[in-house]
């Protein structure tokens, strides 16, 4: 049973290698013919021109994600807090399979929802051509989508703090709310981070959805007023939906231009599980 348990254990590691090796190797003529810095750094994509600079995609992914990052997190936080310590049993009974219901929903009734209902809304703020198309609504979306990741492994995590916190809390004086924000959270951080993290990776990963919303536009995202903000009004496309939209029709080296931003989208997810793995360990130390 142990040799069997291994060889499971050892078989995922050894699929993501395998498609990391199998990615990389059909990246290589990209990489060769075009360089690699040259990929990072250029914001141009014209396939027809073979300018393949996939900056702008950087951009548009890493800000979507920080959107709904800055969006879901306090709201799944403070969902997780809710459920855990002060919902009565027959709200939490309601809540909870409503946010579980969330998950199951398929992320293209979630682009039809963003389309339909909020790039109406984000069309109505005031700025220099603003279609409602862009970083906010897509943000927004994917707020709503890493809710229930976010918010199921939280609550998990509060729960799984010792009983003995919280009695010695309010056992010393102090109110709920003090416990909850500054014994029991705390001490819930790690698993935290670690719902944070799946949250991103989904939101790293999320393509149909943000290909009905976002506008699409290979575009260095930029502010359209003063306000740095307005950022979020400018259309974009981001890593995932560039390969979704271009990879059916692609030969030669763009194709080979697209499996290496897959490779890039790899690595960056790569880094983000690296970076929340040392901040959960630092959590767990502290």
């Amino acid at each position: 049973m142990k040799t069997i348990l291994m060889i499971s254990a050892l078989a995922s590691v050894l699929i993501v290698l395998l498609i990391f090796l199998f990615t990389t190797k059909e990246a290589m003529p990209a990489f060769r013919e075009i360089g690699v810095w040259k990929m990072l750094s250029d914001t141009t994509w014209r396939p027809g021109n073979n300018q393949f600079g996939i900056l702008a995609m950087i951009a548009g992914s890493g800000l979507v994600t920080l959107g709904a990052v800055v969006i879901g997190v306090p709201l799944a936080l403070g969902t997780a807090v809710f459920l855990s310590e002060i919902a009565p049993g027959w709200i939490a009974g309601i809540v909870r399979p409503s946010i579980e219901l969330l998950a199951g929903i398929p992320s293209v009734v979630y682009g039809l929802f963003g389309m339909v209902v909020l790039v109406p809304l984000v069309r109505t703020i005031p700025a220099p051509g603003n279609a409602g198309y862009g970083l906010l609504s897509a943000s927004i979306v994917l707020a709503v989508m890493v809710l229930p990741t976010i918010a199921n492994i939280s609550e998990f995590a509060i729960r799984s703090v010792p009983g003995g916190y919280k009695e010695g809390s309010l056992a010393l004086g102090a109110t709920k709310w003090e416990t909850i924000s500054r014994v029991i959270i705390p001490a819930a951080k790690p698993g935290i981070v670690g719902a944070v993290v799946l949250g991103l990776g989904r939101a790293l990963g999320e393509t149909i959805a943000m290909i009905m919303v976002i506008g699409n536009s290979v575009i260095l995202p930029a502010a359209v007023t003063n306000n740095p903000l307005s950022i979020f009004l400018s259309r974009a496309r981001t890593l995932t939906g560039n390969i979704a939209v271009e990879i059916s029709y692609a030969t030669g080296i763009h194709e080979s231009a697209l499996f290496a931003t897959g490779v890039v989208l790899f690595i960056l997810i790569m880094i983000v599980n690296s970076s929340a793995r040392f901040l959960m360990k630092m959590g767990a130390n502290s």
